[in-house]
């Protein structure tokens, strides 16, 4: 949604300058920041999790929002509040500001040179709603790792985050530690189809949410979601508790009973702690 926002607020717009609220922000040191002043924005991509923003002298910015990071848009006679704010870039129909929650400060903005500058920023990752049912089962199938590694890496596919991974195997009833060398075919074709629904999904309803306003609700856990962030809340499919396994920054949400055959994933925290007494089904925890 940020990049189909962005394309209609700012394409066509001269970038008047860019501050810096915070200078590790920036990442690049060639060329200068002072290169993107005064010239208009051409175009808006994004690059996997990246949003490319090309402007007519052949620079492009490039911002990484990582996890915390956000963007903000405020008309010319607001300014953003809090102290948030890593960086402005003023326009003159208003300010577009990078944001970033806690104290880890991962968000990023790197100056580009050209396209050739830009193409280093590309994983390689296939566009997911661009590609055929084969192309998505071969590359999914090109290296053997878990479903869910498998759909959040950058290199075999572009833009899928952790959260619909997790609605995406919900969808599919998959487990997201079932390894991609063991799917039947018929199993690829379910995941494939339900990649292309849950994306297709949200696309539509975060755009019919914003409509022609600006995205300032950017979160990764969402009303309606079947499985992420919704750990012990019911299943909206069968009723069952969600279960979730924890690891670093991130955890993974699934239903046992609809995922799994009704077995709990071991979460390597809590099953380590609980040993023998870690639940093997959805059932002995009810």
């Amino acid at each position: 949604m940020y990049v189909e926002r962005l394309d209609a607020l700012l394409r066509g717009q001269v970038l008047q300058r860019v501050d810096l609220h915070n200078p590790f922000v920036l990442r690049s040191v060639d060329p200068p920041l002072a290169d993107c002043a005064g010239h208009a924005v051409l175009s808006l991509r994004r690059l996997g999790k990246r949003i490319a923003v090309g402007l007519d002298n052949g620079r492009f910015i490039v911002v990484h929002l990582m996890i915390a990071g956000r963007l903000r848009w405020r008309p010319p006679a607001k300014k953003l509040g809090g102290k948030l704010a890593l960086a402005s870039f003023v326009f003159p129909s208003g300010t577009l500001y990078l944001t970033e929650a806690g104290t880890q400060r991962r968000a990023s903005i790197h100056l580009v040179r050209n396209e050739q500058g830009l193409r280093e920023f590309d994983r390689g990752g296939l566009e997911v709603l661009d590609i055929t049912r084969d192309q998505f089962g071969d590359r999914l199938q090109s290296e053997n790792h878990t479903l869910k590694r498998a759909l959040t890496d950058p290199r075999l596919f572009s833009g899928i985050g952790n959260a619909y991974s997790d609605e995406i195997l919900h969808r599919a009833r998959l487990s997201p530690l079932l390894l991609t060398s063991r799917l039947a075919a018929d199993q690829v074709s379910a995941l494939y189809e339900a990649m292309r629904a849950t994306l297709l999904d949200w696309i539509n309803r975060l755009r019919h949410e914003v409509g022609d306003g600006f995205p300032e609700q950017v979160t990764a856990f969402r009303e309606g979601m079947a499985v992420h962030g919704r750990y012990r809340l019911p299943c909206p499919d069968c009723g069952a508790p969600v279960q979730r396994i924890r690891y670093a920054t991130n955890e993974t949400n699934y239903c046992a009973r609809c995922q799994t055959g009704g077995k709990l994933l071991a979460d390597r925290a809590m099953s380590r702690l609980l040993k023998q007494d870690w639940p093997r089904s959805i059932d002995d925890l009810e």
